[in-house]
């Protein structure tokens, strides 16, 4: 069993957790549960395992979401790397390109959230 995080309002569960010394990054597997709800999005993800290893989330890249049909139950695929510069070398554009838009969609997500519009 791994150590229990919070995703948000889910719970999860880090399965994965080894540091590739070559690449310079850290590469994460988190089972979250969320049963009844929908999937997490990469967004959310993405800036709560920056606030549980304490990096920016710049650094965090959610590889993908594989979620398990019917069970209310996916796994998160995450790199986290040393340094902005090493993702942007080893990370494809289309990953790239996806989290920065999750980013900008979770962030005004929780803007909207504090001003009561969400």
């Amino acid at each position: 069993m791994g150590k229990t995080v919070k995703i948000g309002e889910f719970t999860g569960e880090i399965v994965v957790d080894r540091y590739n010394p070559l690449v310079k990054r850290r590469e994460v597997v988190i089972r979250i549960a969320h049963i009844g709800k929908s999937t997490p999005s990469r967004g959310l993800i993405r800036h709560e395992t920056a606030k549980i290893y304490g990096v920016e989330a710049e650094k965090v890249y959610v590889r993908g979401i594989n979620t398990e049909y019917g069970l209310g139950v996916s796994n998160a695929t995450i790199h986290i790397y040393d340094s902005v510069e090493r993702a942007k070398q080893f990370e494809p554009p289309h990953i790239i390109r996806r989290n920065e838009y999750a980013s900008q969609s979770y962030q005004l997500e929780q803007m909207m959230k504090e001003q009561g519009m969400g």
